[in-house]
């Protein structure tokens, strides 16, 4: 299970003064618990701050990357923000978050995938709106897996995202989510599948228990990414327990190794 680290983001109230004021130690002291947590990526997001997001994603990236040699996802639909951002980029493949079937965004911010050679979540969804259906994800999906493939993108540089919509707006909502995961990962094989856990239990109360079970379910249907919290014990735990119950880890080696390291929550 690949981890995107979403503690540096803005939108959380811990984080957003740290960026404001340029408080390098306290967003790095962020990155490097994540980094120890188990994540495979940290993101960096300041889309809260849109008059000074190129500038301080910018300082982002330069920030996190004097402590880690973890690659980054960089967050942020502007394109002018994701640029500065990757030019400012040393590390591994980076990863962008995101891109869309929208015309305006797709055109605005793929050509930035191909020239810094990174790798891209896309979400399903298009000028139309939100979709309803698996049947009407799966064809965006399929829609933006072909055209980046044929544009040079490998298709393990791609992760779709099913755009998962909260259970209390359409109890249907989850199962929907599950579907299309499910059937990404079946036709499209080497593609990876990624989602922000959260959207599902927006608007309920004890998310907590709403999040973890969903993240066991998407991992049944295939998931193999998430954008999470790694510093909570206990979904990183579901998150090597699901993948062992699922034959996703070899000789039980991951589990056993985060259980040495104190890192499930027993």
């Amino acid at each position: 299970m690949i981890i995107i680290g979403e503690k540096i983001n803005t939108s959380l109230k811990a984080i957003r003064p740290a960026v404001e004021n340029k408080d390098a130690a306290q967003v790095q002291d962020v990155a490097i618990k994540q980094a120890e947590a188990g994540a495979h990526y940290i993101d960096v997001n300041c889309g809260t701050f849109p008059y000074r997001e190129p500038e301080l994603l910018e300082w982002l990236v330069k920030t996190v990357q004097e402590v880690t040699d973890l690659p980054l996802c960089i967050d942020s639909p502007n394109p002018v923000a994701l640029e500065a951002a990757l030019k400012a980029y040393k590390g591994p493949k980076p990863l962008i978050n995101s891109v869309t079937a929208e015309k305006e965004r797709f055109e605005s911010i793929f050509p930035l995938v191909t020239e810094y050679n990174t790798s891209i979540i896309a979400l399903c969804m298009d000028d139309s709106g939100m979709p309803e259906t698996a049947d009407q994800r799966l064809k965006i999906a399929d829609w933006l897996i072909n055209t980046m493939t044929k544009k040079g993108v490998d298709i393990s540089d791609i992760y779709i995202d099913p755009m998962v919509r909260p259970v209390s707006t359409g109890t249907h909502y989850g199962t929907v989510a599950l579907e299309t995961i499910r059937r990404v990962m079946n036709d499209y094989p080497g593609i990876h599948t990624t989602c922000g856990l959260s959207n599902i239990s927006f608007g309920l109360p004890a998310r907590k228990i709403i999040n973890q079970t969903f993240l066991i379910s998407a991992i049944a249907a295939g998931l193999d990414s998430a954008i999470l919290n790694p510093l909570d014990k206990m979904i990183m735990s579901f998150v090597y327990s699901a993948e062992l119950l699922m034959g996703k880890d070899e000789f039980c080696m991951n589990y056993l190794a985060a259980f040495r390291e104190g890192r499930l929550e027993v």
